[in-house]
């Protein structure tokens, strides 16, 4: 069941989110960022505050009373920017992102916005891959990748992002 996450999801969220970009427990899934950085993808202040920007909403998805998958949807008035995507590492090939893909486009629809816009590591080359079956397209805009004060690079290669979109 896909729901929008409230304050009270934020702990379950927390562990989610960083057991599926961070760590040896990352390391299950196939979109795991463990062999480029280290440390967490987010601190629980940082999401609680995430939670309460009224430009924010966080789709969770749940199985038995379990959060196993979570998007952030950020309203930027002309489009709808999607981030924090995560699913649960041994439950990743099973769907549920397919789902919350779609989902947020649902969501940005009732909100009258016709793009969605998110950003992934350029190296990332399978899940770039996953997002253009999907129907994003690589817009041709590169980001610089910037680093919070509790992540440290592991790899020699040059980090930035791509900036994919699909228009619906």
């Amino acid at each position: 069941m896909i729901t929008i996450a409230t304050l009270e999801d934020a702990s379950a969220l927390e562990k989610l989110i960083n057991s599926a970009y961070r760590g040896e427990t990352s390391k299950k899934g196939w979109a795991t960022e463990a062999n480029l950085l280290e440390g967490k993808r987010i601190t629980l202040d940082e999401l609680e505050e995430t939670i309460q920007n009224k430009n924010n909403t966080i789709l969770k998805y749940t199985e038995n009373n379990q959060i196993i998958g979570s998007v952030l949807l950020t309203n930027k008035g002309d489009k709808l920017y999607l981030g924090m995507f995560a699913i649960s590492p041994e439950l990743q090939n099973k769907g549920i992102g397919k789902k919350l893909l779609q989902e947020a486009e649902v969501n940005a629809l009732s909100l009258g916005l016709s793009k969605i816009v998110m950003t992934v590591i350029t190296i990332r080359k399978e899940l770039i891959e996953w997002y253009k079956r999907h129907g994003y397209v690589d817009t041709g805009v590169r980001e610089p990748f910037l680093l919070n004060d509790y992540d440290t690079i592991i790899t020699d290669q040059h980090l930035e992002f791509i900036v994919l979109e699909k228009i619906l």
